[in-house]
């Protein structure tokens, strides 16, 4: 299982990351775009 934090981002929307894959990261205007956004960024990384 990888960890997956959203954060809230000024002034809108929302960042997310995976801290143990340096260098995936991904946004979008709610959470849930930002958890699809980075789902997608997650296997993209991987896939490399």
């Amino acid at each position: 299982m990888i960890d997956v934090i959203i954060e809230k981002d000024k002034p809108t929307g929302y960042y997310a990351y995976c801290p143990d894959l340096p260098g995936c990261h991904s946004q979008g205007d709610t959470v849930e775009e930002a958890r699809s956004n980075i789902a997608e960024a997650m296997q993209v990384y991987l896939e490399r």
